[in-house]
């Protein structure tokens, strides 16, 4: 006769099951201090908001909204309209992503889906390289190189342009597009290549229909962190885009002079009074940044988790 199986429960007075290990003490240290990073991040976000918001927001009570989002920069007479300063900005950040993106996701697809593994080996350290030259140094460039060369080749009367702005700020974020790109485009299992071949699809019909779509959002992800550091970037475009505040709403505002909200920040904060109305509107064009910064955030987090959750109901 099999023997009978018994159960025991665990009653209040019996001994429980066997308590999980406590962790050691230096596990329980490396936990703390990557937590204390993680928190970190958000609270210094936090602290330069405030910041900002402490320094910015009195620029509203000591002057008018109308002024304040005017047609017309020009502080000494008290004229603090940074319409032309959000326009700039606008123009030339589009095209420098008019420049980046095709020439990133391209150079991304090559590197990651064309080239063979040598080329390969030597193109992604130059690009990482270029990625980490200063910025100031291209500025130099621009204004020895390019601006001449716009000045004769499009017979424009200055080569100080909101052109030569986008395309060095196309140039700063093509590395970092690509970089990214590639990663992600790696990162697709190569049973999807394989299978794409398999059923009769060419090479260039796998990257498009299958490759690219299944590294969307890494890719869209590659494009907002670009567009990200061409709105950020001060040096180059205070360099090269003729610093004039004037309104860029059309296409022929591209061959003319421009100036950006960076730009202004870095040309005048280091001569104005502090405590004054032009030190706190300066402030309150920070804010403006932080805002339009944080928008392109939320709209590359919610492209990607669209983009996940569609890929999911597809698997599912």
């Amino acid at each position: 006769m099999p023997a009978r199986r018994r159960w025991f429960t665990n009653t209040p007075g019996s001994p429980g099951p066997e308590k999980k290990a406590s962790l050691p003490w230096h596990e329980v240290l490396i936990t703390a201090f990557v937590k204390a990073c993680g928190y970190s991040a958000t609270g210094f976000v936090l602290l330069i908001f405030y910041f900002l918001l402490r320094e910015g927001l009195p620029a509203l009570e000591e002057t008018s909204l109308s002024n304040l989002f005017s047609l017309r920069w020009y502080p000494i007479e008290e004229y603090f309209g940074i319409t032309p300063l959000i326009t700039g900005s606008l123009m030339v950040t589009l095209g420098a992503m008019i420049v980046a993106v095709p020439f990133g996701v391209g150079t991304a697809v090559f590197m990651a889906e064309v080239a063979p593994r040598w080329p390969r080996g030597l193109l992604k350290p130059l690009v990482e390289v270029l990625g980490g030259l200063p910025s100031v140094l291209l500025g130099f460039l621009g204004i020895l190189i390019l601006t001449p060369y716009l000045r004769t080749a499009l017979n424009l009367p200055t080569g100080l342009t909101a052109l030569a702005g986008s395309i060095l700020l196309g140039g700063i974020a093509i590395p970092t597009i690509v970089s990214i790109s590639e990663d992600a485009l790696d990162a697709v299992p190569q049973s999807y290549r394989e299978g794409a071949l398999a059923l009769g699809a060419t090479r260039w019909q796998t990257i498009w229909r299958v490759t690219l779509p299944a590294a969307r959002s890494g890719v869209l992800t590659a494009i907002m962190l670009g567009l990200g550091r061409a709105i950020g970037e001060t040096m180059t475009v205070m360099m090269v885009t003729g610093n004039a505040p004037v309104l860029a709403t059309s296409f022929p505002a591209l061959f003319k002079p421009v100036r950006t909200m960076t730009a202004t920040i870095a040309a005048e904060m280091g001569e104005v009074a502090k405590g004054s109305t032009h030190y706190h509107v300066l402030f309150f064009i920070g804010i403006v940044l932080f805002v339009m910064s944080f928008v392109v955030n939320i709209v590359a987090s919610s492209m990607v988790f669209q983009s996940k959750k569609r890929t999911e109901r597809i698997l599912s």
